[in-house]
């Protein structure tokens, strides 16, 4: 055998991967103990494993690994395997984390964007995102950084939105096309909100959002001058977001409550 086959036949021997699946309101993720380092996932794998019809099926890929400076490091992946900060896989790693013994119920976790501080419990995750320095307005509408980029629309009915449709005229538009952004449709109540969210990297509404609901949230502080709880509902259930809202119009102390639970394990081979 020649050395062409013989690398053709080792690189095209398939490696089994043990993954266990969690959900946080019905954003679900395929989470994986790396650990140890030696797993190395390229975008082709990662579009397999969120693959609903030919692989496992979730809204992104989380990689546990070793961390220096905090208790793990959560790297994370879009179901077209580009990376950003994602808030319910960050509270859904927090779970699996502590399953494997890499923290307990208050620590920290690095991501791509920094290092966030959680506390747990048995029914929720809390998670401390990014302080937001800035709130750009467009119209009526607003651009809020809470990690990934969301777009916000404030509407009276979300259920009513062809969402797809029309988040996609946003998300591909000059300004956001080549970037990306997630597009937010929200309605407002008394301290509560009501929203939908088309996310980039998924392309398509998911059920939830941590960094949307964020957002959502922010931009709802922003236009009522309020601070505290703001309690949100998505399509896969209730989240809440506690913030500050500083004097000059930016938001600090911002954390993301919810629900992370274990779904299923199982082994696939790639």
């Amino acid at each position: 055998m020649n050395l062409q086959v013989i690398l053709f036949h080792l690189t095209c021997t398939p490696v089994t991967i043990e993954f266990f699946k969690y959900q946080g309101t019905g954003n679900d993720f395929v989470v994986i103990d790396n650990s140890t380092g030696h797993i190395s996932l390229g975008k082709e794998a990662i579009v397999r494993l969120c693959d609903r019809k030919f692989g496992i099926g979730s809204d992104g890929v989380v990689l546990i690994e070793r961390s220096d400076s905090a208790d793990f490091y959560m790297n994370f992946y879009n179901p077209d395997g580009s990376q950003s900060f994602c808030g319910n896989g960050s509270r859904c790693a927090v779970r699996f984390a502590q399953k494997i013994g890499l923290t307990g119920n208050v620590g920290q976790f690095g991501a791509i964007d920094m290092v966030h501080s959680f506390q747990s419990d048995a029914d929720e995750v809390r998670i401390q995102m990014r302080n937001v320095r800035s709130v750009e307005k467009s119209g009526e509408d607003q651009i809020i950084q809470t990690g990934s980029p969301h777009y916000i629309v404030f509407t009276d009915d979300p259920s009513s939105v062809d969402i797809v449709s029309e988040a996609r005229k946003i998300r591909y538009n000059n300004r956001f096309a080549d970037e990306g952004i997630n597009v937010n449709f929200v309605k407002e109540g008394q301290d509560e909100i009501w929203m939908r969210t088309y996310e980039r990297g998924v392309e398509d509404e998911t059920l939830s959002c941590g960094t949307g609901v964020t957002a959502a949230a922010l931009a709802y502080a922003s236009r009522r001058s309020t601070n505290g709880l703001v309690k949100v509902h998505t399509q896969g259930g209730d989240l809440s977001v506690n913030l500050s809202l500083d004097q000059d119009g930016g938001f600090s102390n911002i954390w993301l409550c919810g629900p992370a639970h274990f779904v299923f394990k199982g082994t696939i081979d790639l």
